[in-house]
Parts: structure tokens; C-alpha cells; sequence
């Protein structure tokens, strides 16, 4: 398949900058078999029945984004401004990164963020990728990111505007839990926690797993042939209480609904060729383009995704190319807001 195949044009002024308030009025576009309604988040309720699982990623966006400075490499010489974006944790203090002006840093460069954050560039790699070892003891690291960090929006809305306090609250779902991603699971933006417990009043289950969701989720696929795109890889977990309460759901005929992309592709990660699910701990990379068999969710709840991006991809191999790209043509036309702040859609899995 073509990268190609996966390109719309979007209108500049269809890309969110900010999230709807009420979460609950964010249109909601419902992709079922040949159609699709629009609808509002606060219509969810109507559209889930009694006994379905809803599966949540209860990953934690941390302020990844850092401005450092790396010092003259000769008496005399300038200091550098070095903007810092974490990528994904390797080991304690170790991170892999995108820096920028990724030709004006080193091997062996130490970068100093703030007062209490000392970055050694321990290696470059292509694309201004580095990896970076952090001082001080790992116990306060994040206590001290916090301090030093601000949030990490997407390349789309940093170009726009500059993050200011609201994004803190705005940029994390509201069932965040466990801190590594440096982007928010978006689908999960539209969740307050009146809503699910409404939910759960219905009869709705709720379901947390965790993935850390990386900043290679905002690269676009730049290949002729999307089978040569190197797919990112990203931290996951699924617990066996969670596997154990899925495939309880399955065997009953119930239905799994997954938010977000991001949760999909931990599911697609620990499903089985027969469909049951087993625990799992540690890093996927899997690539989901059409043509591919899904074992694991029925609904698929998500936001607007870029063109070329990977989960595009992955959403026209879920709902169907044709049926999907009817469905963003429709809401181009109909003025949904579109990415992380922008508006839903919740799709039922094509079954041709």
C-alpha cells in the first residue's frame, strides 16, 4: 500500500486549538455498518449497552517539553538553547529524546535545564533523536521534571500558540494514574468523571490498562510504501485481573469498547490468535494497516487523526478504508474539529 492512499487535506481552521467545554458537547460522529450519525459525547450513554467493557489507558502525560542550555565549546563561544522533547523511558534517569538544534549538541555535551536538571547526551541517532542520562537520584526525578517541565502538546498547537496552565488540566484525561506518556490518550479527553460514572450506572464496565504513549506518534509515515515505515515502539501493561475480566466479557457475548487508539493497540498486543487475552508487560510495536485481522475490540472510540499518520491507518484497518474516508470527508464537511482538542468518533468494527 502507498502512503498516499492515506492523505486528505484538512482546512487549517478545522484543527483545534483548545477543547470543547463541556466535555459532554464535543460533537460525536457514530460509525455503524453503511451509515453514521452525528451525535455529541453527551450521547454516549445511548449509543453502549448494559454489560459492555469500556477500556481505558490510564497513562499520565508528563511535562516532557524542557529548554536547556549547552555551554561554549571554546572559551568565549555561545551558549546554546537546546529545546528537549523525552520520548520514552529506557532505564532509571535514562531517556530517549528529540532535540533541537540536534546538530548543535554532541556526544558527551551536558545540557542544563533549570536548576535542578543536568542532561548528558550519551548518543545521536537519525532525526534528531539522542539518548540522554539524567543527574540526581531517580527517587525525586519526576518531582523534579515537574518543576522544570512544561506540557508537551502536539507539534500542531505548539506552532500555534504556547501551553499555558489550562493544557495541565486539559491535556490528561481525567483517570490519568501512571506517569510516561509524553501525549495524552486523546479519545480519553472526553471522559469527565461524570460521565463514566453515569456510565457505570448503566451497567457499563470499566477496564484500565496503561500505555505510554510516545512522541513517534506524531511522525509522519515519510516512506513510498507504508511497509517500510520503522514503527515506534511503546511501553505497555495489561494486568491479569483486566485480562481475566475481558475474557470473562467475550465468553459471555459481551462487547469490548476501547478508547483510544492507544488502548487498541495494547489490546491487539495481548490478544491470542483465538481471541482470548493474556497479561502483558513491556514494549509493542505493532503496525496496524487494512487488511489486518482484529481479534480484540468491537467499538473504537477516537479522535481525528493526521493524515499519513499510523492511526489512520490503523482506524480505516478498523472501520474500513471506504467507509472511514466517507466518514472524514463528512465531517470536513460538517465542521467537526479535528486532533488531540478536536471531536470524536466511535466506530463499529467492520465486519466485511
Amino acid at each position: 500500500m502507498k502512503t498516499s492512499d492515506f492523505d486528505y487535506h484538512l482546512p487549517e481552521d478545522r484543527i483545534a486549538l483548545t477543547p470543547v467545554e463541556p466535555k459532554e458537547a464535543a460533537k460525536l460522529l457514530h460509525v455503524h455498518g453503511d451509515g453514521m450519525d452525528d451525535r455529541t459525547i453527551g450521547g454516549l450513554p445511548a449509543l453502549l449497552r448494559a454489560g459492555d467493557v469500556l477500556v481505558l489507558n490510564d497513562t499520565r502525560v508528563i511535562p516532557a517539553r524542557l529548554s536547556g542550555a549547552r555551554p561554549p565549546r571554546q572559551e568565549g563561544g555561545p551558549v546554546v538553547t537546546i529545546e528537549i522533547t523525552l520520548h520514552k523511558e529506557l532505564s532509571e534517569l535514562e531517556w530517549s529524546a528529540f532535540a533541537k538544534p540536534a546538530k548543535r549538541i554532541a556526544e558527551g555535551d551536558q545540557i542544563t535545564i533549570g536548576e535542578e536538571l543536568t542532561a548528558t547526551v550519551l548518543s545521536k541517532a537519525d532525526g534528531g533523536e539522542c539518548r540522554l542520562a539524567f543527574n540526581g537520584g531517580a527517587a525525586d526525578f519526576m518531582d523534579r521534571l515537574e518543576r522544570a517541565g512544561t506540557m508537551p502538546l502536539p507539534p500542531y498547537i505548539a506552532t500555534k500558540r504556547p501551553p499555558d496552565a489550562r493544557d495541565l488540566r486539559h491535556y490528561q484525561t481525567a483517570y490519568a494514574r501512571v506517569d510516561g506518556a509524553v501525549a495524552a490518550p486523546t479519545a480519553g479527553l472526553h471522559l469527565s468523571d461524570a460521565m463514566l460514572d453515569t456510565l457505570r450506572g448503566s451497567g457499563v464496565e470499566t477496564a484500565f490498562l496503561t500505555l505510554h504513549v510516545g512522541a513517534g506518534t506524531f511522525l509522519p509515515v515519510k516512506t513510498e510504501r507504508i511497509e517500510d515505515h520503522p514503527m515506534h515502539s511503546e511501553w505497555g501493561e495489561m494486568t491479569g485481573d483486566v485480562a481475566d475480566r475481558l475474557n470473562r466479557a467475550r465468553s459471555e457475548g459481551r462487547r469490548i469498547v476501547s478508547v483510544g487508539t492507544t488502548s487498541l493497540r495494547l489490546l491487539e498486543t495481548a490478544v491470542r490468535p483465538d481471541g482470548t487475552f493474556a497479561p502483558f508487560r513491556g514494549d509493542t510495536d505493532i503496525f496496524i494497516t487494512p487488511g489486518y485481522e482484529f481479534r480484540s475490540a468491537d467499538l473504537l472510540m477516537t479522535n481525528f487523526h493526521l493524515p499519513k499518520s499510523t492511526l489512520l491507518m490503523l482506524i480505516y484497518a478498523f472501520g474500513g478504508t471506504d467507509r472511514m474516508k466517507r466518514a472524514y470527508t463528512h465531517a470536513i464537511a460538517t465542521n467537526y474539529r479535528f486532533y488531540s482538542y478536536g471531536d470524536a468518533c466511535l466506530i463499529e468494527r467492520d465486519r466485511a
